[in-house]
């Protein structure tokens, strides 16, 4: 056995034997750990300060980090999340009608947003990471912005379908880039909170936008336009307009970003290199990293544990008013009775952000909040009592929201590697954004008032695909730990100088899995 491997072998002596993450190592080892994984190299600009000292320091980069980078972020998916599921507001107002279309007609123009989406996504972060962020980001803003304008604009079929298309090829950056991004930032026990404060947008927008839609129908009429044309037109020229400032708003990568400053950016760098992350460092791009995300059956272990998240979270946000107003509401009621559920999705995606990160089993928070979402979708499949199936949406969007932060995080935490980790979030979010094709035609005209067809496929999406996925991939990742542990993957860096150990990135002894 190389001194390399009797070095890895001990840094992982702490790790339980159930697999679960290593706790933050004490400052009595940093000595040990800066020579394992190579900080000893780097410049550290707190040599010499005592345990308190940099602890302060730590909390204090931290609590900048958070100020500088989340609530932008948070409220450019906010806007996002909003511009894509409005069209379900604008369809209870009339678009359908006044468009002259037909109910398989209007499905379509859902499933052409989503062809393109995930078509795009696995391109994006490679993009994000070679244009940088405050370059990327507005640019595809500024783009769908104008798209959400012109579909406001529309006259028929044609023109609706053509800018959802766009709509989808403009917004495929944003969530995988962001949620990419954040990796590049956090330790993986810190980006759990960070990315549901993140996600929990796409709740407050389902909650917002249901709110605004109901304001802005008001304005049927004015400039000869329905009210679902200023839903588009209003929210549209929003965000281009916030794409512009995002500009300014939207900061690089830690080796780039201009409001750290050099003491800052290696600290950064130090904590993730501490972390077994190599994230916040520049990386040129090789066709390897990307057949190397290919290979790994964790990518596609968490496109379909995804999937059970996505197919159910676009079936929910782009059908619930539609739902609700089936119970016997007015669009404008229906609109508004569809924030409480998303409020509550909210909170709980915080919440279980804070409990994984705390806890460090991502795999069972998603099985405990699966359960949630298959007794909301069972209630709306078995019962025709109004109270009750209006109690399963809350169930239903408490089972699905905290799953879909949940899930990438968790995925980001097992892919070291900068473009690897981008490649492998571009794979698991467009695949699992493809079956928007799926939640967009599941809920037919002919199917109302109960939707059984819908309410049942979203009901096996969240059983075979969630439930079954986060369990299997759970397990999966415990075996790998255990075999870590006993030493039988230190053969893979026999022979091996530190880069090209550096190279295999989660497939180093040390590098232990989170549960």
């Amino acid at each position: 056995m190389s001194e390399k491997a009797d070095s890895m072998r001990a840094e992982k002596a702490d790790i339980v034997s159930n697999g679960v993450s290593p706790s933050p190592p004490n400052e009595k080892d940093i000595g040990h750990i800066a020579k394992v994984k190579g900080l000893d190299a780097l410049p550290d600009p707190d040599a010499g300060c005592s345990d308190e000292e940099r602890a302060r320091i730590d909390k204090a980069l931290v609590r900048r980090l958070d100020w500088m980078l989340i609530p932008w972020l948070t409220l450019l998916y906010l806007v996002s999340f909003l511009d894509r599921t409005n069209i379900g507001n604008a369809k209870i107002d009339g678009l359908v009608t006044d468009l002259h279309m037909t109910s398989g007609q209007y499905n379509a123009c859902l499933s052409l947003f989503f062809v393109s989406y995930a078509g795009f996504e696995p391109l994006t972060n490679i993009l994000l990471k070679r244009l940088k962020p405050s370059i990327f980001l507005p640019i595809i803003m500024c783009l769908w912005g104008i798209t959400m304008t012109c579909m406001g604009l529309v006259h028929n079929f044609s023109g609706l379908a053509a800018a959802r298309f766009f709509l989808g090829v403009a917004e495929a950056g944003l969530f995988p880039g962001v949620n990419y991004y954040l990796s590049c930032w956090y330790k993986r026990s810190e980006i759990g909170i960070r990315a549901a404060i993140f996600f929990s947008a796409a709740a407050l927008a389902g909650s917002f936008g249901g709110l605004l839609a109901a304001a802005i129908a008001k304005m049927d009429g004015v400039g000869g336009k329905h009210g679902w044309c200023w839903i588009f037109i209003l929210e549209g020229l929003v965000t281009a307009l916030l794409g512009i400032a995002s500009y300014w708003f939207v900061h690089d990568f830690p080796d780039d970003a201009k409001f750290l400053s050099d003491d800052d950016r290696q600290r950064v760098i130090r904590r993730l290199k501490a972390d077994s992350q190599s994230s916040a460092e520049h990386e040129e791009f090789k066709m390897s990293y990307f057949w190397a995300s290919v290979k790994d059956w964790k990518t596609w272990a968490y496109a379909v544990v995804y999937m059970g998240c996505d197919g159910a979270l676009y079936a929910f946000s782009l059908f619930l008013p539609t739902i609700i107003s089936q119970l016997g509401y007015s669009s404008t009621k229906a609109n508004l009775l569809s924030v409480p559920p998303y409020a509550a999705a909210a909170i709980l995606t915080i919440f279980i952000g804070w409990l994984a990160d705390r806890t460090g089993q991502r795999g069972w928070c998603n099985v405990g909040v699966s359960l949630l979402g298959i007794m909301g979708f069972s209630m709306l499949l078995g019962s025709t009592n109004p109270g009750v199936k209006y109690a399963g949406t809350f169930f239903g969007a408490l089972g699905i929201y905290p799953c879909v932060a949940n899930t990438i995080v968790w995925a980001a935490n097992n892919t070291e590697g900068v473009y690897k980790r981008g490649v492998t979030l571009g794979f698991v979010i467009g695949w699992g954004n493809l079956n928007g094709v799926v939640s967009s035609n599941i809920y037919r005209a002919q199917d109302k008032p109960n939707y059984r067809l819908g309410h049942a496929v979203v009901l096996a999406y969240m059983i075979v695909f969630l439930l079954g996925g986060s369990l299997f991939t759970h397990f999966a990742l415990v075996s790998e730990n255990k075999k870590k542990l006993v030493g039988k993957s230190d053969h893979l860096i026999e022979g091996k100088t530190d880069e090209e150990i550096e190279l295999l990135g989660d497939r180093r002894p040390d590098f232990i899995y989170t549960i």
